[in-house]
């Protein structure tokens, strides 16, 4: 009898769980507007629903750049975000003060899927609060390589070389580097782009940063990047209407080799891609160049995550976990392969690149497979002040010298600290 009711019991019981795992559970996902953002969301949208049929995932998208960083700040704090959300990993994500709003992964069946180099950029404490979702990128500079075959220039591997190609450019009629300052985030990469070079002269310096004992207006190799946004205006490298030109419109001229360079993170290569298929292979990446031609190589960015808010509870919360594991498998990354050119390697273990990959993502992978790369430096410590983006466009615009955007850079990181609560500040 005893059996027959424990049988019984059991039947109700898996019934019940059955009942559940059919229950039909509707998501939304908060994703940044980028191209590149929304097909490769879409992309693993798309799949995962085709696997989970009583799952709906619907993307929303929010501006990039500062823009973005609020709305998400401010829909975290009211409560008001979306049951998913992809965002930045590293210092960005520290400003979220994640371990109070969002849900820990850290006992996951899907965290050792990861590679770990990737886990502390989503780490708190204890807590693992992301899954990488899209690839490792580089940031340096895309060009044009038709461009420099037709006036015979090569690719540079000092500073000093790198503003030659820009005079050659130049003579010939040709503006040396895009600049898309109608979308203010992508004024920073002269800055961001030029750690590896920061790392090189200044050894810890990120250690440093983050304990208050080294600044940038007191360092000259990360001054340098700020100086390289003041020589491009006064030597006139940016485009006519750079200071409202917008980031896709300029990837149009990059791909029509009316413009040579672009200061960019490889993400971009995949809208090229998309919008512009006969044109890729002729879009190269270099590494930022330095004072070194002997330490030449490439700053590296982690893969932004997606995240689950505290906010999320429930089938809701069980159907985002499931979501998160798909996207930290091999079956993920095919996902977004199928669809999205990929800028970089996979952070997914047991995942590769597929054999089409891009010219400009075998020269990236290149300073990686050659041991010349470092980490970016919001990947190294968690500070990085929210008001970079609109400093580099005052110096790159002639508004501000390089000296005072140091200055005033170095006063936003300090209340970025502040607010963290980072020791010696």
């Amino acid at each position: 009898m005893k059996r027959l009711v424990l049988f019984v019991v059991l039947l109700m019981v898996l019934s019940v769980s059955a009942a559940a795992a059919q229950e039909s559970v509707s998501l939304t996902y908060l994703v940044d507007e980028s191209q590149n953002s929304q097909d490769m969301a879409q992309a693993l949208v798309d799949a995962f629903m085709a696997q989970n049929p009583n799952i709906t995932i619907t993307i929303e998208s929010r501006p990039g750049g500062t823009e973005g960083d609020n709305i998400v700040k401010t829909r975290l704090a009211t409560g008001d975000m979306t049951d998913i959300f992809f965002y930045n990993s590293g210092s960005l994500l520290q400003a979220l003060n994640p371990a109070q709003t969002l849900v820990d992964l850290s006992g996951q069946p899907f965290i050792p899927n990861i590679i770990e180099s990737f886990l502390p950029t989503v780490s708190q404490g204890d807590g693992i609060y992301g899954v990488p979702t899209g690839t490792a990128m580089g940031g340096g500079i895309l060009y044009n390589k038709r461009v420099y075959e037709e006036l015979g220039l090569s690719v540079p591997t000092t500073w000093e070389e790198f503003a030659a190609n820009n005079a050659a450019l130049l003579e010939a009629g040709i503006p040396p580097v895009l600049a898309t300052f109608g979308d203010t985030w992508t004024a920073q990469l002269f800055v961001l782009g030029d750690y590896y070079n920061v790392e090189q002269a200044v050894p810890g310096f990120a250690d440093a940063y983050t304990a208050n004992e080294a600044k940038y207006a007191d360092t000259p190799a990360a001054m340098a990047g700020f100086q390289y946004l003041q020589q491009g205006y006064e030597q006139g490298w940016w485009q006519p209407d750079y200071a409202t030109t917008r980031f896709e419109p300029g990837l149009a001229l990059l791909a029509s080799g009316e413009v040579a360079h672009y200061p960019m993170l490889t993400f971009a290569l995949s809208t090229i891609a998309t919008n512009f298929p006969d044109q890729i292979n002729d879009i190269g990446f270099f590494a930022q160049p330095g004072n070194d031609p002997e330490a030449n190589g490439a700053t590296i960015w982690m893969p932004a995550g997606t995240y689950i808010p505290v906010t999320t509870t429930g089938a809701k919360l069980d159907a985002a976990l499931a979501f998160l594991g798909f996207i930290a498998s091999v079956e993920g990354v095919d996902a977004i392969n199928a669809r999205v050119a990929p800028n970089g390697p996979y952070l997914i273990v047991g995942s590769t690149l597929p054999d089409t990959v891009l010219p400009a993502v075998n020269d990236l992978a290149a300073y990686i497979d050659s041991g010349m790369s470092y980490p970016a430096l919001e990947f190294v410590s968690p500070i990085k002040g929210p008001n970079l983006e609109q400093l580099c466009v005052a110096v790159a615009t002639g508004q501000m010298t390089a000296d005072e955007a140091a200055a005033n850079y170095d006063l936003d990181v300090e209340r970025q600290a502040q607010q963290l609560g980072l020791p010696g500040w």
